[in-house]
């Protein structure tokens, strides 16, 4: 082939390559003119039904409620944790991150769609007037509770110290619904709570993740260490605690951790993937320890659990647990409303996704009753993330993931005669010290 018939074909692949990429771009810009189009005439339809509702309903509805509606709709349609929050809702959850504020010491969650409780916290108004978990609220001051959001139920029910809710209940093997009156009173929210379980051995509850959780953790920790003896063991119950705050969750996994990775998030944008890395710490945490978790340990629990399991700094003991591996980012928006929208999805040091699976345990304990309660062991009907409706899956390929105050801390052989999994934990430390002095051939 000569020189010149080889330019020429050159010449005519080379105009064919830059058709094709013309074509392609044309294609892309074309698509998105069409996408674009497509969310004005979305726009445009929802314009025209919210003009419709003005003009021919029944009432008058005011145009702020029906695009707080529109906006709360469109949220459900995406995950059980993106939502929208109307400007008192935003209030609420500022308020319940400090941990200080009027209520009757109540934790709910929307069951099958009725408002149920969780469990009443120790020594507050909804412990001491009797209500019970499972509970079924269905009416908060006469009014029904079925079309309430969970904000919307607690909104209701707090209040000024002093004031009185009226709470309606239907209980199993009751047969007709219960009616209580409950005097609001002051909660306050101790995240942090410990004490010496056993000589040497340190139990720490954590109930939540809030603002000052890590500060608090660290005082506990330095008070225990200073106790009777030097802190051979230590027990970290994160059982039924619901999560909270990622910053405290990294910096309470950090007080265990000297180097390494603790979490990292996966999102769309390139700000939501981010690392968290451990620092050495200036006071030493050596001794062994045992995490206590469970199918309520949700969320930042998760990744404390996750992390000290995957470094091998900690054994996991319990249940599975939730199964919340999803970050949620709060939006505030103009009107004093805002958007909490899921953003991205974290990961255990390991490269492991909890979405939807939870952390399971190294060593599986199921909670068991007190023998006087006549059951051998607590069913669980607990709900998970994997049974919400509209929950996230796990993503593919990752494979190898409101409390309330609870009282005063029991004696320890109390905690311990009616908590397995406690014992079970305080056994495998003692093990474990025994071990350590023993001399093998």
């Amino acid at each position: 082939m000569s020189m010149l018939k080889r330019k020429k074909k050159l010449l005519v692949l080379a105009i064919s390559i830059a058709i094709l990429a013309f074509g392609w771009v044309s294609f892309q810009a074309a698509k998105a003119t069409a996408d674009e189009k497509t969310v004005y005439e979305r726009l445009k339809l929802f314009s025209d039904v919210m003009n419709l509702i003005q003009d021919h309903y029944v009432e008058e509805v005011a145009s702020e409620k029906l695009v707080y509606g529109a906006i709360s709709g469109m949220l459900r349609e995406l995950d059980a944790h993106s939502s929208f929050l109307r400007p008192e809702d935003y209030k609420e959850l500022q308020i319940e991150t400090k941990g200080k504020f009027g209520g009757i010491g109540i934790e709910i969650t929307l069951r099958n769609g009725v408002l149920t409780v969780v469990a009443p916290l120790e020594d507050t108004p909804a412990d001491r007037a009797g209500i019970q978990a499972n509970d079924q609220i269905i009416k908060i001051d006469g009014t029904p509770t079925q079309e309430m959001t969970l904000m919307e139920a607690v909104q209701k029910m707090r209040g000024p110290k002093g004031t009185k809710v009226q709470l309606t209940i239907l209980r199993e093997g009751e047969r007709k619904p219960l009616e209580f009156e409950l005097t609001r009173d002051i909660i306050s929210v101790q995240s942090v709570r410990s004490q010496e379980i056993e000589k040497g051995i340190g139990y720490v509850r954590i109930s939540s993740f809030q603002s000052g959780t890590s500060r608090d953790l660290a005082r506990e920790l330095d008070r225990l260490e200073k106790g009777s003896g030097p802190l051979q063991g230590l027990v970290l119950d994160l059982r039924n605690n619901p999560g909270g705050l990622l910053d405290q969750a990294v910096a309470v996994a950090d007080e265990f951790l000297d180097s390494g990775l603790i979490v990292y998030t996966g999102g769309r944008r390139e700000s939501q993937q981010m690392k968290f890395e451990a620092q050495k710490n200036g006071t030493p945490r050596p001794y062994p320890m045992v995490v206590l978790v469970n199918g309520g340990s949700a969320s930042a629990s998760e990744i404390v659990a996750g992390a000290l399991q995957d470094h091998k700094r900690a054994v996991i003991l319990g249940e599975d647990t939730f199964g919340k591996g999803s970050v949620q980012t709060v939006i505030p928006l103009n009107d004093g409303s805002a958007v909490r929208l899921t953003t991205a999805v974290y990961y255990t040091p390991s490269g492991r996704s909890i979405q939807a699976k939870g952390i399971e345990p190294d060593i599986l304990v199921k909670r068991e009753l007190p023998v006087a309660s006549g059951a051998a062991e607590e069913p669980d009907h607990r709900v998970r993330e994997k049974d919400l409706p509209r929950h996230m899956e796990a993503p593919e390929g990752e494979e190898p993931v409101a409390n309330e105050d609870e009282g005063e801390v029991e004696q320890p052989t109390r905690i311990l005669e009616k908590d397995n999994q406690l014992r079970r934990a305080v056994d495998l430390l003692k093990g474990y010290k025994i071990m350590a002095q023993m001399q093998f051939q």
